[in-house]
């Protein structure tokens, strides 16, 4: 089992917070972003974290810690798929993707490592809660996820409809060893000059890969939870409490 933290983001919702220090860094409720999903993922023996907006800052602050740092040096220009592939050459194990910018308990990780799918997806069930507390109508933000058959057919699109949102992704995402070489040659025989949700390739989000995979690829599965996690992505959100 391994773990890949994408920390390699700017930030930018979250400034003055992140004009010295990356986004995983900053703290809710005094304490570093990073440190709550180091904790309660520290039974993972093999850890990794992609690094680019002041990968240095962070390499000092975690260099007590038994990880290995991996640099997006187009971190300025491109987006978390990017992030992710810069650890290709990692990619040959069961494998744990984490967001950067989320926190979760450990009974949420501990059952999404226990999955027994090619692909999971972890999936908040209660996400209307947390994002109530985020904004005054949580459609303005919220994207769908449809689910048949116990296998997510549709993720990350927008939406002004509840019927459409069974639930919604956290960042959190297992991929399974007999599937990682296929996803990876999937990847790179994408083509580098169409857009995908109206993003270029190398700004492709991760919801938009995950979708191809469904489309092309694998079933996905959903890993249900309700609540026990938060994200912090803009500085309102700091004022959250996980549900």
């Amino acid at each position: 089992m391994k773990l890949i933290i994408l920390a390699a983001g700017q930030g930018t919702r979250l400034r003055p917070l992140t004009n010295n220090i990356p986004k995983c860094m900053v703290k809710y409720q005094d304490k570093p972003l990073i440190d709550y999903i180091l904790e309660v993922t520290k039974d993972i023996e093999k850890r990794y974290i992609v690094t680019g907006y002041k990968s240095e800052v962070l390499k000092e602050y975690l260099k007590e810690q038994n990880l290995t740092f991996i640099y997006n040096k187009d971190y300025n220009k491109t987006n978390m798929v990017t992030s992710l592939f810069c650890a290709k050459e990692f990619m040959n194990d069961d494998l744990i993707i984490s967001y950067s910018d989320i926190i979760y308990k450990k009974e949420v990780i501990e059952k999404l490592i226990k999955s027994k799918y090619d692909i999971s997806v972890v999936v908040d069930k209660q996400w209307k809660k947390l994002w109530l507390q985020r904004m005054q109508n949580p459609l303005d933000d919220a994207e769908t996820l449809k689910i048949k058959d116990n296998k997510i057919i549709e993720l990350g699109k927008k939406t002004k409809d509840y019927s459409e949102i069974e639930g919604q992704y956290i960042g959190l995402i297992k991929i399974s060893k007999n599937t990682i070489q296929k996803i990876l040659a999937f990847y790179n025989n994408l083509s580098k000059d169409r857009y995908y949700d109206n993003k270029d390739f190398d700004n492709m989000y991760l919801t938009s890969f995950i979708q191809l995979i469904i489309d092309n690829l694998y079933d996905v599965n959903p890993i249900f939870i309700n609540g026990s996690w938060l994200e912090v992505d803009c500085i309102e959100d700091l004022n959250t409490k996980m549900i």
